[in-house]
């Protein structure tokens, strides 16, 4: 399995309604300091059952599908706030919607 596939494999467990951090992701796969390879691999994601969506900035702030293009962070928000997360600006209320990775 490459490493894109596992981190596919890792993001699939984010519920609905949460999310979670690129440094979360690295640190479920035992690789702490890959978060800048976990957002270059989900910048890559062509599969449709892999919410990448759900991936955040550790501050909270979104970033979007294709780097920090305009248009990509807007569908990144609405796709959120379909699931029930509560955006302000680009930000999220990170301790509210954690889901944590690491060690499960």
């Amino acid at each position: 399995m490459t490493f894109s596939e596992m981190v596919y494999e890792v993001v699939k467990r984010i519920p609905r309604g949460r999310v979670s951090t690129y440094s979360e992701v690295a640190r479920a796969l035992n690789k702490p300091n890959a978060y800048r390879a976990v957002a270059q691999a989900l910048k890559r994601n062509k599969r449709r059952d892999v919410p990448c969506h759900r991936v955040v900035m550790s501050s909270g702030h979104i970033g979007g599908f294709r780097g920090s293009e305009k248009s990509s962070i807007e569908e990144k928000k609405a796709i959120l706030r379909s699931e029930g997360i509560e955006i302000n600006g680009d930000r999220i209320d990170i301790e509210r919607y954690l889901y944590r990775l690491s060690g499960s």
